[in-house]
């Protein structure tokens, strides 16, 4: 039935008025919701102040409560006091003042774990191993609250002084270091694999990866590169800026990259390329796992949807969210979550629903029933919902529990610095391997260490004991259960010789790390990883590629 047009027209006005009516009455009493609250919380402060028994740390207990507030929306968004400011640029910008170690506590030691190759760290001869005793005089580890990363940070040009023991000499040393700009770099390394094949390791997005990106391109493809693999592994993201613009390099300019879209609809942006890629054609293959993230997956998501490069490894984290840092006063900042992104097919690869939580604040991913197919460019079928899945799925590779032992406990570690000191050169990264001899004498020094561990096995049949006692049943399975134990009972002395390709990889790659930094820790692992040979073996097989891209 047909509406007179006057009578349409009252009736959309009271509509709309009673919307706005609506709109402002529920506007305004989620304001007074705020102002209520806002009250409260100010009271409860000012007599937790006056009246608790001992005294309160006002900076302490607010960032407390501000941590724990936005902790309930997602891990995503996050408060950022005055004094962690210097922390955040780095976490944007890469650079630092200091000089280019990263110090980690071990066993209650500030241990030196990597130096950053051409950094102030590593002209002054501090080596991987050495233990910071003191920093200009404090005792790091006498002092709770010394922190010897934060007392190695200072200004330019500023001299610091390292007193360091290291393995195998009797006396501390002392190392005068000058401070300088640091830059964690987002392309670590980056090389020719093969003749034809050249490799780009990207492990973050800060301002200047994709300059970074592009250099490293256009000097492998000056060295005869013809293939390229792009690694995203372990790659939690960062600038959404940054993953427009690595995207840009490979396709086309004004395509589409990126759509967001939030709460407050003058936000909502659709990103598309705006410079003239540096290749179309070239085959790529883009590598993944669980743990690439965020702008990673924007990059490796615009690759599949335009049928790009194939997609090798592990399925995508699955963040699908967009923060933005809002400026707040007392020269603090609020980093929140402000919209989700879309990829060029259209979905959404956002896996964890943080609006809908469980009874007991827990959250779940989203279930396959609520996901919607969508399609690349050359209509492929691919999902929102749960992350990127690659094109090539290969097995993550569980560490055996003996390897997850020997490197949590650091000896894999503290090998490689004995190592190191008996032996003054090894072969280049790629090159080297231990003999079994070596490998022989790495068992022997194991046999006054710790590191005791328990299958998934003995986890199991431990289970399965309590239960059978909880229910009942033990006294019928006992003879059975205690063989079962005496057969799967681990030997550590025959686990490291069952498991010992595993172990020697991972003692390789930490003594090629102690020697070449970086560089030695990615170069020694080529040639067991697992995802490369995949990516390798595909080009090689250039029918499947282009196959895969298509469809078939």
């Amino acid at each position: 039935m047909r509406f007179p047009k006057r009578l349409t027209l009252f009736a959309s006005a009271a509509v709309v008025a009673g919307g706005i009516g609506f709109f402002s009455f529920k506007t305004d009493d989620r304001f007074f919701e705020i102002a209520r609250n806002l009250d409260i919380y100010a009271t409860l402060f000012k007599e937790l102040n006056l009246y608790y028994v001992d005294e309160v740390n006002p900076n302490r207990m607010v960032k407390t409560s501000i941590d724990a507030m936005l902790k309930a929306l997602d891990p995503y968004t996050n408060f950022f006091a005055e004094d962690e400011i210097e922390d955040y640029m780095t976490m944007t910008t890469g650079r630092y003042n200091g000089i280019g170690a990263l110090i980690g506590q071990r066993n209650g030691k500030s241990i030196v774990l990597m130096i950053y190759e051409g950094t102030p760290a590593e002209k002054s001869g501090l080596q991987i191993g050495d233990e910071v005793i003191k920093v200009d005089g404090v005792d790091v580890k006498s002092r709770k609250d010394a922190d010897a990363g934060k007392l190695l940070k200072g200004q330019t040009n500023t001299a610091v002084k390292l007193t360091v023991r290291r393995y195998g000499q009797k006396e501390p040393l002392d190392l005068n270091v000058v401070r300088d700009v640091v830059k964690m770099t987002n392309v670590p390394y980056y090389g020719m694999i093969s003749d034809e094949v050249g490799y780009i390791d990207l492990k973050d997005f800060t301002a200047t990866a994709s300059r970074e990106v592009r250099t490293a391109f256009q000097e492998l493809k000056g060295k005869g590169m013809k293939k390229l693999i792009i690694d995203v592994r372990e790659n939690p993201g960062g600038l959404l800026n940054m993953a427009i613009d690595i995207s840009n390099i490979f396709i086309p300019k004004d395509s589409e990259v990126v759509t967001t879209k939030g709460k407050v609809t003058e936000w909502n942006k659709t990103y598309t390329a705006l410079n003239p890629p540096l290749d179309l054609d070239m085959p790529m293959v883009v590598l993944t796992n669980s743990h690439s993230a965020s702008a990673a997956e924007i990059v490796s998501g615009v690759i599949q949807d335009y049928d790009r490069g194939v997609l090798i490894g592990q399925r995508t984290y699955g963040k699908g969210l967009v923060q933005t840092t809002r400026e707040l006063s007392f020269n603090t900042k609020l980093k929140i979550t402000t919209a989700k992104y879309y990829i060029p097919s259209g979905r959404c690869i956002q896996a964890i629903d943080y609006s809908h939580r469980n009874p007991d604040g827990s959250v779940g991913k989203i279930p396959d029933s609520l996901k919607t197919a969508f399609k690349t460019k050359a209509g492929r079928v691919v999902y929102d919902g749960g992350g990127v899945l690659p094109d090539i799925v290969v097995e993550d590779q569980t560490p055996t529990p003996i390897a997850l032992s020997l490197t949590n406990k650091g000896l894999i570690f503290d090998y490689a610095v004995k190592y190191r000191h008996e032996h003054p050169s090894i072969k280049p990264a790629r090159e080297f391997r231990l003999t079994d001899a070596e490998y022989s004498e790495f068992v022997k020094w194991l046999g006054d260490k710790e590191y005791d561990y328990t299958t998934q096995v003995e986890k199991d049949l431990g289970t399965l004991e309590a239960s059978a006692k909880k229910e009942k049943y033990f006294d019928q399975i006992q003879d059975q259960l205690k063989s079962l134990k005496t057969k799967m009972s681990h030997s550590k002395d025959a686990d490291l010789n069952t498991f010992k390709p595993e172990i020697r990889t991972l003692l390789e790659q930490e003594i090629a790390g102690h020697y070449y930094l970086q560089k030695g820790l990615k170069e020694a692992s080529f040639a067991t990883d697992p995802e490369l040979k995949a990516a390798l073996d595909l080009f090689k097989d250039m029918g499947r590629y282009n196959s895969i891209l298509k469809g078939k």
